[in-house]
């Protein structure tokens, strides 16, 4: 193998390296993504729920919840 293939292949492997890498950051990065779509996701059902039962509780407290 000549000194010339020798870097193009080691070009290459670096490549292919660099691209791989890059894959892993870019899907760790849409799943930390999804988590926080789906953390907020649950935080506003949390929050839905909440203001539905104070709206419930104020209904029967004024006696509207029939």
């Amino acid at each position: 193998m000549n000194q010339s293939h020798s870097n193009s292949f080691q070009a290459g492997q670096a490549q292919g390296q660099a691209q791989e890498k890059t894959s892993q950051m870019v899907d760790k990065a849409r799943e930390t993504a999804q988590a926080a779509v789906d953390s907020m996701q649950q935080a506003g059902q949390q929050m839905q729920a909440k203001a539905q039962g104070a709206a419930d509780a104020m209904k029967d407290t004024m006696g509207m919840n029939k």
